[in-house]
Formats: C-alpha cells, structure tokens, sequence
C-alpha cells in the first residue's frame, strides 16, 4: 500500500505536478556576480581561468582582466563553488576579490588599507579585517590638522 500511495500523488492532478516544477525553480539560487583574484600570466592563463567556468551551471556572463588579475562571473552560482572550480580546474592560488575602490574607504592612504599590489584606484576593504579597520581611521587631531587647511574653512586664510 505505501508504494501506491507514493506513485499516486503523481497521478492525482496535473497541477500538483506542475507546482513541483515551480517550487524548484523558486529554490534557484539568486543572480549574484562573483569577483576572483587569480594570477594571471599570458593569455593561455587567461583562457584557461575563462573556461574553466564558462561551462557550469548557472553562469550568464564570464570576464577576466588579465592586468587586474580578476575573473568577473555572473549568473545564478554559488560564490564557494566557483571559487573551488577555479581553483581546481586551474591549479592556481585563487581568492576572493580583496579590494574596494579607494573612495569607498574613509582613509586610503592608512597602513594596513593601502597596499601596492592593488590595481590602480583600489585599496584593501577594511570592512573585512576588524584589526585593520582600527588603525584606518583617523584620531581629533588628524582630523583638526587636516581640516584646518580645507576650503571649506573660513579660518584657513587666517591661518594661512
């Protein structure tokens, strides 16, 4: 009887079928993009980081820029698993995207943020590394130094 109970619910009304197939297409992963910091060399690096991508499931849209070092993925994927695949497929050192355009940090210029491996106009997210975002940000008398020279000071002639 258990057996039959089970093959019927799949006879009983096309609708229930049909939700089936709704319900899985709801559990579909959202549209995410997934930056990758790989070490490319030449273009056969770059090829190879491309397709090894190119072909799984869920992918809409590969880039890579071999002078940032960066694989731009975009579609509906799992950021572990494409991290995983890149770095199995490639046998390369492989990490997620470490940087932040340097105007989104308060401080670029801070030790610990700035870093001379990033590509040009980025920094480090300090967001990340609670030990590092300490020393980012500026004290009083930074702030009091730097602002008593602004524009935006009507004092600053006076200093001046």
């Amino acid at each position: 009887m258990g057996v039959l109970d089970k093959i019927s619910v799949y006879f009983e009304s096309p609708w229930s079928w049909r939700d089936r197939k709704k319900l899985k297409k709801l559990k579909k992963k959202p549209l995410q993009t997934v930056e990758i910091r790989v070490k490319m060399d030449c273009e056969g690096c770059a090829r190879r980081v491309r397709k090894s991508v190119e072909d799984m499931k869920g992918v809409t849209q590969v880039q890579v820029e071999p002078k940032q070092q960066k694989l731009t993925v975009i579609g509906h994927v799992d950021p572990d698993k494409v991290l995983h695949r890149v770095r199995h497929r490639t046998h390369k050192v492989v990490e997620m995207w470490p940087f932040v355009p340097y105007d989104t940090v308060p401080h670029p210029y801070a030790p610990g943020v700035y870093d001379k491996k990033a590509p040009l106009g980025y920094v480090r997210n300090i967001y990340d590394n609670p030990q590092v975002s300490s020393l980012a940000r500026a004290s009083s008398a930074e702030v009091r130094y730097t602002t008593a020279f602004s524009d935006d000071n009507p004092n600053a002639c006076l200093v001046m």
